[in-house]
């Protein structure tokens, strides 16, 4: 008579295996909307995953509500093309609800062609919000991208825009907008002004390495009556006007050789109401000529925000302007770009010229990041020290190439008259990586 059979032992991974099934079919007693929302956490391609853990988990994904498919194309394998965006038409074209998110990062030319289906896709699933990053060449945007008129939010980089198809009224529902890198066809800022002009709800706009086609530069209109965050960056002046923007409570700024024209007081004015301004003037053209700026008055801003330097005299000029301009301002950003040797002499006499009474009378904070020690900027800073009254905040930190020991810099520093009280000044040491 044989022996009787020993019951046969079973794995640590089968075990594993049995303890996350048994912990998936227990999830599944959560209410709906509570694993809707665990689901949703996970991330699409997680999500599908799920579908391993047992029988009921199987098609659980596919039962959401609506799905934010965020695609990242960094990942290759190994034929170069992007693992992730490899998924797009798996899950995409099987996904029967609606879609609120779709992001896909790293579009080349393997997956260019294919944008015109998806946006077929996700026009027809209603998507709110899309982002599309194209990896090089400015492959043409389809004009299929007019259809998703449920958008919220567009965000495009590294693309070409088409023109708007006639009698089509673009993103009605939009209040996001963020083009960075794109190039734009022969009158494309009159596209521009119109998609702009046809949402009504837009509070945030982002236009940065924004190209138009055309031979000479003609002035749009950017008109929103609830933009609340713009930001303009480019090498050109490409012709922007701002109007009516009542509800601006911040502007990023940073049109190189612009902010050095005479035209630059007109533009600011579009932005006065701003209660955040950062302002880029380190791209002027070293040796620019600033002429005599007369700034409106920034009654409502309480932040300030210089990208500049301390070697020539437009940033500094225009540092000058900017502060006289803000009766109110509370704090006061420097972050120092600029590697060259100094070349203009903005000594004590230079700069106590340019103050005016009230300058800087409610500022309190002042934070300097990647000075050198150069002696326009210990001019400034002993300049500062001694008119700022309400100040009680000074933080420093250096850059790369300091002229001066730090020590010496500091000794110096600490001898300078304050006429706060209470200012204090905190050194950070070497500044970390920036902009």
């Amino acid at each position: 008579m044989p022996p009787p059979s020993r019951p046969r032992k079973r794995s640590r991974g089968g075990r594993a295996t049995e303890a996350a099934a048994a912990e998936a079919d227990a999830l599944m007693s959560l209410p709906r909307d509570v694993l809707d929302e665990i689901l949703t956490r996970l991330g699409i391609l997680d999500a599908v995953r799920t579908s391993a853990l047992s029988r009921a988990w199987r098609r659980r994904w596919e039962a959401l509500p609506s799905l934010d498919l965020s695609f990242p194309g960094r990942l290759e394998d190994d034929k170069g093309a992007p693992k992730g965006l490899g998924g797009v038409d798996s899950i995409l074209l099987r996904w029967p609800g609606r879609v609120r998110l779709f992001r896909a990062a790293g579009i080349d030319e393997h997956y260019a062609g294919r944008v015109h289906d998806w946006l077929h896709v996700l026009a027809r699933r209603a998507v709110e919000i899309l982002d599309l990053d194209f990896d090089r060449g400015f492959p043409a945007l389809p004009t299929s991208v007019f259809s998703c008129r449920r958008l919220t939010s567009l965000s495009l980089f590294g693309c070409a825009i088409p023109l708007l198809p006639p009698g089509v009224v673009a993103f009605p529902e939009l209040t996001k907008l963020s083009l960075v890198n794109v190039r734009l066809p022969d009158y494309g800022e009159y596209l521009l002004e119109e998609i702009i002009d046809a949402s009504p709800l837009l509070d945030f706009l982002v236009l940065t390495d924004v190209s138009f086609g055309g031979d000479y530069i003609r002035e749009w209109v950017i008109q929103a009556p609830n933009l609340t965050h713009l930001t303009i960056s480019s090498e050109i002046n490409y012709g922007w006007v701002l109007e009516e923007l009542t509800s601006l409570r911040s502007a990023v700024i940073d049109l190189w050789d612009f902010v050095v024209d005479s035209k630059f007081a007109k533009f600011l004015l579009g932005v006065v109401q701003v209660r955040k301004l950062l302002v880029v003037t380190c791209n002027a053209t070293s040796g620019a000529m600033i002429p005599e700026i007369h700034l409106c008055t920034f009654h409502n801003l309480k932040s300030l925000k210089l990208y500049m330097h301390f070697c020539d005299q437009p940033p500094i000029m225009l540092a000058f302007c900017l502060l006289k301009s803000s009766p109110n301002l509370e704090k006061l950003k420097i972050e120092i770009y600029y590697d060259e040797e100094q070349i203009f002499e903005a000594d004590k006499e230079f700069q106590n010229a340019l103050w005016t009474d009230g300058m800087c009378a409610n500022l309190q904070a002042v934070q300097m990041t990647g000075i050198n020690w150069r002696r326009n900027e210990m001019v400034f800073i002993e300049l500062i020290l001694s008119k700022a009254k309400l100040l009680h905040t000074l933080s420093i930190s250096h850059g790369e190439k300091i002229v001066m020991p730090s020590e010496d810099a500091l000794n110096e520093l600490l001898r300078y008259k304050r006429a706060s009280a209470e200012a204090q000044v905190l050194f950070k040491g070497k500044a970390e990586e920036y902009y």
